[in-house]
């Protein structure tokens, strides 16, 4: 006998707000195991029962799951409960199936979408800056010096600049030395007239790190302007940065605009999934 069309229209609708509601024990599970990851040690039981704002022996079915899997271990010294071993090995393993680029590409392609910019994917290669992926937007000027493999200046460039700040100077000093004595910054990729000092270097890395962002006008191109942001993994290191670019004029580049907004908050999100946690000072300030 067929259905009544009411009666499966009914079930219909109801699909999908049965397949969003989830299973409640799970995210119960995974708050106990945030509370114990961000604690940074083994807790005691009541500990983690008050943190999560769970009654003790409810907490304890939990635990005790998780430690017949590996998820959470209990110490035999102390009854402290933190990490276990499968914890360690589906941390290592999902680091292992991160990868920038692929996360990046939606990401960017939204950005280019919204802003109507190129946007750039820059990573830290052999040479130095180096774009490995750009996305044009509906108002993008062709940029034919910047293709993909384009090794950028540390100083004329807003993607540089972003690497100058975050990376350790041991890795940065050779190149920076080549563009300070450079009798000819054009040399780096830079518009005529451009010249720095080791003040300039400083105020460089002093603004970067106070936005989290870097700008650079003119320097590069003349005309044009740029926007970049920073990617970092879980051990707080930079590995990338999203930079948008675009006329002078036609980009709000101001460091606190709507625009840099948008791009810090999508770097922090692909941050975000290679594991990296933003300390509160910097939640607050973005």
């Amino acid at each position: 006998m067929a259905r009544p069309a009411g009666k499966v229209e009914k079930n219909t609708d109801k699909a999908p707000a049965a397949a969003r509601r989830g299973i409640q024990s799970i995210e119960v599970g995974f708050r106990i195991l945030d509370v114990i990851r961000k604690t940074g040690r083994p807790m005691p039981l009541k500990e983690i029962a008050d943190a999560c704002e769970l009654t003790v022996p409810n907490v304890h079915y939990y635990l005790v799951s998780f430690q017949k899997v590996g998820v959470v271990q209990q110490h035999a010294d102390t009854g402290h409960y933190g990490l276990g071993p499968y914890a360690l090995r589906l941390g290592l393993a999902a680091l292992e199936q991160f990868d920038v680029f692929t996360t990046a590409r939606p990401i960017m392609a939204e950005v280019a979408a919204v802003t109507g910019h190129t946007v750039f994917l820059g990573v830290w290669g052999n040479k130095g800056p180096t774009i490995v992926y750009r996305v044009e937007g509906s108002r993008s000027r062709p940029l034919l010096e910047l293709r993909v493999g384009t090794v950028m200046p540390l100083l004329s460039s807003a993607l540089g600049r972003n690497f100058l700040a975050h990376l350790p100077d041991a890795l940065t000093r050779d190149l920076l030395e080549q563009e300070l004595s450079s009798s000819q910054p054009e040399s780096h990729g830079g518009a005529p007239g451009n010249s720095y000092t080791l003040k300039d270097v400083q105020a460089i890395r002093d603004e970067v790190q106070k936005h989290h962002i870097s700008r650079c006008r003119h320097a590069l191109l003349p005309h044009f302007t740029s926007l970049s942001a920073p990617i970092f993994d879980m051990l707080g290191e930079m590995t990338a940065a999203i930079t948008l670019m675009g006329p002078v004029g036609a980009i709000d580049d101001e460091l606190e605009s709507g625009t840099a907004r948008l791009l810090r908050e999508k770097a922090r999100s692909i941050s975000a999934m290679a594991g990296w946690v933003e300390p509160d000072g910097d939640a607050q300030a973005g």
